[in-house]
């Protein structure tokens, strides 16, 4: 068994520059860590990142170091006691990287990788999910660029089971959209985004024009809720704003136009009618929520009863708590309901998401293409994948 012996924490950076808090364990047989993402886009019902600010949550750590010293941690489930401890005194974030730390010390303790001490006995690999363009708030646009376009992310999603060959699959067609960009937007400068993807000053129709070239499985992420105000969806590139009724007409005709597979928050996160409506109209499409849903077990359950969605966005610092993530999985499992774990925007290096993802057995892997922060939960989950040949 694992024995705590303190617990301490400290700020690092994440890949945006800002600060995020890793967590720090000492036990009865070494010294484990891990760290926290940051979400820019965020919904309103995702829980508190902090539960002040980070330094407190730093100091509240340090403050109940005592309280985990001789603690006993066997299994998963046994995250119970360390949530006993820190109950609403710390934030989403510092708990997520306090109960990682706690499950890679159990592992190496019990000479399992983390996934197994979830479900030993998962044999199946996520589908790769990767931002390929950016907009909406994760993209930062200079006067030489101009516009950008108002979705958030431009997905690609290869065909294939191989989590080593839909990598190498994705970061080619990347690769290529660099010319296509270049040859189609004038102002194209090969800069990248908070998520490591291209920006461009291109709208919707013309970066999806590029895309399906490429004849590979096409996802977007719109985070409607963040250009959502006073009723309207307010678009900027071209101006303009439409009703409910219109966003519904104007996505349904993107999704018949461009075949698109996935499509994430393509309305307001408290809009469960309007997803309901797109998923009567494309049942075989993945509809995605996200700032809908926030890995929010309550969020979740009023999804299945508006009929709102077919696929979910798992982020396990949306919630904090790994024991309530099992439970979000389990339910939309329970109702068919596919499970895509997401990275954040402001990432670190830490590799334990590709863990939760194949142990958990979720349906697709959401984290970047390109950039060591997003590479580096790739390439575990292809030696996670390697080791099980």
């Amino acid at each position: 068994m694992v024995v705590i012996n303190g617990v301490s924490a400290r700020a690092i950076n994440d890949s945006r520059g800002e600060k995020t808090i890793l967590v720090t364990l000492k036990t009865n047989f070494g010294v484990f860590s891990a760290s926290a993402p940051n979400g820019k886009s965020k919904g309103k019902h995702e829980a508190r990142p902090w539960k002040k600010d980070l330094h407190n949550d730093i100091k509240t750590l340090k403050k109940f170091s005592s309280y985990f010293s001789g603690d006993e941690i066997e299994k998963f489930d046994d995250l119970r006691r360390i949530e006993d401890i820190v109950d609403r005194h710390i934030g989403a974030n510092t708990l997520f990287a306090l109960e990682s730390a706690v499950l890679k010390a159990l592992g190496k303790k019990k000479k399992k990788e983390v996934w197994q001490l979830i479900n030993p006995q998962t044999k199946k690999f996520p589908r790769l999910v990767g931002n390929c363009i950016g907009g909406g708030v994760h993209s930062k646009v200079s006067p030489s660029i101009g516009k950008k376009p108002d979705f958030q992310e431009f997905l690609l999603i290869p065909r294939t089971n191989s989590v080593k060959e839909a990598f190498n699959d994705m970061k080619s067609i990347k690769g290529e959209v660099f010319y296509s960009l270049k040859d189609r937007d004038a102002r194209f400068q090969g800069k990248k985004n908070d998520e490591d993807a291209w920006l461009t000053g291109l709208n919707e129709k013309e970066v999806l024009d590029i895309l399906r070239e490429f004849g590979i499985p096409l996802g977007i992420d719109v985070a409607a809720s963040s250009f959502y105000e006073r009723k309207k969806y307010s678009y900027h590139n071209p101006v303009l704003s439409r009703d409910a009724d219109e966003q519904l007409n104007y996505i349904s005709n993107l999704m018949k136009n461009f075949n698109i597979f996935y499509i994430e928050d393509p309305f307001d996160e408290e809009d469960f009618a309007g997803f309901s409506a797109l998923l009567k109209k494309f049942p075989n499409s993945l509809i995605v929520g996200d700032d809908l849903t926030v890995t929010n077990l309550k969020r979740l359950e009023k999804a299945i009863e508006e009929k709102s969605i077919n696929a979910i966005i798992v982020k396990p610092n949306q919630n904090g708590s790994l024991l309530e993530l099992r439970d979000v999985c389990q339910l939309a499992k329970k109702h068919g309901i596919k499970v895509v774990f997401s990275h954040r925007s402001g990432e670190t290096e830490e590799t334990i998401l590709a863990d939760l993802a194949f142990g958990f057995q979720a349906d697709f892997l959401k984290c970047g293409i390109t950039g060591k922060e997003r590479e580096a939960k790739i390439k575990r989950l292809i030696e996670i994948e390697r080791k099980m040949k």
